[in-house]
C-alpha cells in the first residue's frame, strides 16, 4: 500500500509532454486492445467528474488502493504455464515489434513535415474550425499507456499484457496509476514472463535433446560435455529465479520492484552464465565436427528437430540460448531503468543490477575470445618469418584487429609517376591491439616480416583527389618503427570502405565525421538495425535486431562505422542492414536514455546501498 501510494505520488510529477508523443507511438505499434473504446478501460484517461478517486481527497485515494491485493499463487503459475512462445519466438516478435515502434515514431516527421505548410497556407480555415471546437466541449486528453511490445501475442496465450490481467482490470489500480507507471509495470512483466519463456526453452532442450536416451548412446560421454557443457547449473539457477520472481508478483497485482532480484542474481549465481558461454568456441566446433563426421548424430537431431515440440527450431538455437538470455536480460533491466523515477531507489536499484549484469556479460565475451584468440595467435606466428629482429606474437594481453592485403606506392618519391612500369606493390598488414607488423607474403602460405611499429606510434592521413590511380590512398607514418626511425607508407585499398577501415583501426583516436557517443550531444545520425548481421572481420561489429547505432563514419560504398547505444561496442557493418532514424526527438530520446543507463555512480546511491540491501534482506 504505501510503496503503491509512494510510486503513485513520485509518477504524478512526471512531466507528460515529453512522453505523449512516444506513448502515442507505441499505441499504434502494440495495436488495439478489445475494450480500449470504453471510458473505464484499464489504461484511458479520466478526468476527475470521470474519476472521483482523481479528484477526492487523500482518503478516497486510500480507499481505492485498498482495493489491490496480491495475486492468487494458482492464477499466476497458470498464467505462467500458458505462455505458449517458446524463447526464440518470443524473442523474434518482440525486437520485431521494437522495430516496428520506432518506425512508427520515426513516421510522424514527415507526417508533421505534411501537415505544417498546408495548415500555414489556410488560416481562414483553421479559424473557422476553431470557432466550432469552442462550441463543443473538450475531450479529454488520452492517457493510454500502452507498452512497447505486445511479448505473449499468439494463440496459446490469454493474456497479452500486464494489464490484461483479469486481476488488473477488475482493481481499478490503472484509473489510478499514471500512464509512466503503467509502462514501468509492463516492463517488469516482461522481464518475468520473458524469464518463463526461457525457462521453458531451457527445459525443452535437456528434456528433448540431452537426455534422449539414443543420443546418449551415440555421443561419447566428453562429446556430450562438450556439447551441453553445465546447462543443468544454467537451469537449475533460471528456475531458482523465477520462482523468486513469481513470489514477488504474488506479493501485489502492483509489482513494487524485480531488479533487486535481478541484482542478487547477478551478483551471486549469474556465474553459471560465464561457464557456459566460455565454451561456445569449442562447443560450435565439436556440433559442426560431429555432424560432418557421425551420420547417427546427423540423422538423430535431424529426427528429433522435426518434432513439434521445436517449433521447427534447430538444436543450434537451443545451444545458444543462455548467451542470448544473459544479453536480453540486461536490455530488460536498461528498459526498467528507463521508466524508473529519476533519484528514486528504484532508480539506484536497477543501475545496480545493470552494472552487475554488464560484468556477467563482459566476462562472458572474454571468455569467449580468450579462446578463439589464443588459437588464433599461434597460427599467425607459425606462418612469420623475420627478415628484421624477431617480435614476440604471442602474448595474452595481445590480440588480432584487422589483417589483409594493401598496396603500397614503390620506388623513391622522384619516380612516383604514373609513367612508373609498377607504381604499386603488395604487402600485408597484421594489426593487433597493441602492434603493427608489415609483412609480404611469400609461397608456402608464409610472410615475411619487414616492419614494425607499435600501435600508439602511427599516424594516418587521407590524400585529398588525386585521380583515378591514386584513388583510396592514405599515407600511414611510424614515429618509431623497428630500425628506431620514423617511416612514411603511401598505401592504395581497393575501395573507399577499406581504406577508412584501415584508417579508423590503425589510428582509433583520430576524428571521425560525426560525434561519438561520449560526447555526450543531444543529437547524433542514427541507425537501427533491421536485419541480423554477423561481423565477418575483426573490425566489423556483430548486429542484433533493433540495435540502436550511432553513426560516427559513412562511406559511399555501402559501409558505416557506428557506435551501439547499449554498450558502446564500435565497429564496421553493411548500411543495408539498418535503418536510418529521422526523427531527432527519437534521436535525442534515445541518446538520454543511454546517459542515464550509463551514468556514473552518485552520492545518493552509495547512501542508499545499505538501505536497499536492508530491505532486500527484509522481503526475503
Amino acid at each position: 500500500m504505501e510503496l503503491l501510494a509512494a510510486a503513485f505520488s513520485a509518477a504524478c510529477a512526471v512531466d507528460h509532454d515529453s512522453s505523449t508523443s512516444e506513448s502515442d507511438a507505441r499505441d499504434s505499434a502494440a495495436g488495439h486492445l478489445p475494450g480500449s473504446e470504453s471510458s473505464s478501460t484499464p489504461g484511458n484517461g479520466a478526468t476527475p467528474e470521470e474519476c472521483p478517486a482523481l479528484a477526492d481527497s487523500p482518503t478516497t485515494l486510500t480507499e481505492a488502493l485498498q482495493m489491490i491485493h496480491p495475486i492468487p499463487a494458482d492464477s499466476w503459475r497458470n498464467l505462467i504455464e500458458q505462455i505458449g512462445l517458446l524463447y526464440q519466438e518470443y524473442r523474434d516478435k518482440s525486437t520485431l515489434q521494437e522495430i516496428e515502434t520506432r518506425r512508427q515514431q520515426d513516421a510522424e516527421i514527415q507526417t508533421n513535415a505534411h501537415v505544417s505548410p498546408a495548415s500555414e497556407e489556410t488560416p481562414g480555415e483553421d479559424e473557422d474550425e476553431e470557432e466550432e471546437e469552442e462550441d463543443e466541449p473538450a475531450s479529454p486528453p488520452e492517457r493510454k499507456a500502452l507498452p512497447q511490445i505486445c511479448l505473449l501475442s499468439n494463440p496459446h496465450s490469454r493474456f497479452n499484457l500486464w494489464q490484461d490481467l483479469p486481476e488488473i482490470q477488475s482493481s481499478g489500480v490503472l484509473e489510478i496509476l499514471q500512464p509512466e507507471e503503467i509502462k514501468l509495470q509492463e516492463a517488469m512483466f516482461e522481464l518475468v514472463t520473458s524469464e518463463a519463456s526461457y525457462y521453458k526453452s531451457l527445459s525443452l532442450l535437456v528434456s528433448h535433446f540431452m537426455e534422449n536416451e539414443r543420443l546418449k548412446k551415440t555421443l561419447h560421454p566428453s562429446e556430450a560435455h562438450i556439447l551441453f557443457s553445465n546447462v543443468l547449473d544454467v537451469m537449475a539457477v533460471s528456475e531458482r529465479f523465477l520462482l523468486e520472481l513469481e513470489r514477488r508478483m504474488e506479493e501485489n497485482i502492483v509489482i513494487s520492484d524485480v531488479c533487486d532480484i535481478v541484482y542478487h542474481y547477478a551478483a551471486n549465481h549469474f556465474s553459471v552464465y560465464i561457464t557456459y558461454v566460455s565454451n561456445q568456441t569449442y562447443q560450435e566446433r565439436t556440433y559442426k565436427q560431429l555432424l560432418q563426421e557421425k551420420a547417427a548424430f546427423r540423422e538423430l537431431i535431424a529426427q528429433l528437430e522435426l518434432d513439434p515440440k521445436c517449433r521447427g527450431l534447430p538444436l543450434s538455437s537451443f545451444l545458444i540460448l543462455p548467451f542470448q538470455r544473459i544479453t536480453r536480460l540486461k536490455l530488460l533491466v536498461q528498459n526498467i531503468l528507463k521508466r524508473v523515477e529519476e533519484r528514486s531507489e528504484r532508480e539506484c536499484t536497477a543501475l545496480d543490477a545493470h552494472k552487475e549484469l554488464e560484468m556477467v556479460v563482459k566476462a562472458c565475451n572474454e571468455g569467449v575470445r580468450k579462446m578463439s584468440r589464443t588459437e588464433q595467435m599461434i597460427s599467425i606466428q607459425k606462418k612469420m618469418e623475420f627478415k628484421i629482429k624477431s617480435v614476440p606474437i604471442i602474448s595474452h594481453s595481445r590480440w588480432l584487429l584487422k589483417q589483409g592485403e594493401l598496396r603500397q606506392m614503390a620506388g623513391p618519391k622522384t619516380s612516383r609517376t604514373l609513367r612508373t612500369k609498377k607504381l604499386f606493390r603488395e604487402i600485408y598488414l597484421f594489426l593487433f591491439n597493441d602492434l603493427l607488423v608489415i609483412c609480404r607474403q611469400i609461397p608456402g602460405d608464409k610472410y615475411q616480416v619487414f616492419d614494425s611499429a607499435p600501435r600508439g606510434l602511427l599516424r594516418v592521413e587521407e590524400l585529398e583527389d588525386q585521380g583515378q590511380t591514386l584513388a583510396n590512398v592514405f599515407i600511414l607514418r611510424l614515429l618509431e618503427n623497428a630500425d628506431d626511425r620514423e617511416a612514411t607508407y603511401m598505401l592504395k585499398a581497393t575501395s573507399q570502405s577499406e581504406m577508412k577501415r584501415w584508417m579508423t583501426s590503425l589510428a582509433p583516436n583520430r576524428r571521425t565525421k560525426f560525434v561519438s557517443f561520449t560526447s555526450r550531444l543531444l543529437d547524433c545520425p542514427q541507425v537501427q538495425c533491421v536485419h541480423p548481421y554477423v561481423a565477418q572481420q575483426p573490425d566489423e561489429l556483430t548486429l542484433e535486431l533493433a540495435d540502436i547505432l550511432n553513426i560516427l563514419e559513412k562511406t559511399e560504398d555501402g559501409w558505416i562505422f557506428g557506435e551501439r547505444l547499449h554498450d558502446q561496442e564500435r565497429g564496421w557493418f553493411p548500411s543495408s542492414m539498418t535503418e536510418e532514424i529521422l526523427n531527432p526527438k527519437i534521436r535525442s530520446q534515445n541518446l538520454k536514455e543511454c546517459f542515464r543507463v550509463h551514468k556514473m555512480d552518485d552520492p545518493q546511491r552509495s547512501q542508499n546501498k545499505d538501505r536497499r540491501k536492508l530491505g532486500s534482506r527484509n522481503r526475503q
